[in-house]
């Protein structure tokens, strides 16, 4: 049994396959990009957490609640 395909019949081929690849690629790279740059991040312990609310007002908040970004 002979199955031919229609004029109008595509399929991705190569070309697909070599784009999905790619982006697969790229998103691997983003991702163990991420994790270095998350590895980075330094998060405060509880005792530094109590350290800083037994300041003076003004030394360790940086800016006051009340000044926004302008």
């Amino acid at each position: 049994m002979n199955v031919i395909a229609a004029a109008g019949d595509v399929s991705p081929g190569l070309l697909g396959f070599v784009v999905v690849a790619a982006l697969g690629f790229a998103l691997f790279l983003l991702i163990k990009s991420m994790n270095k740059q998350i590895s980075k991040i330094e998060v405060p312990h509880e005792a530094d957490l109590d350290e800083a609310g037994s300041e003076p007002a003004g030394q360790g908040k940086g800016r006051a609640a009340g000044d926004g970004a302008r």
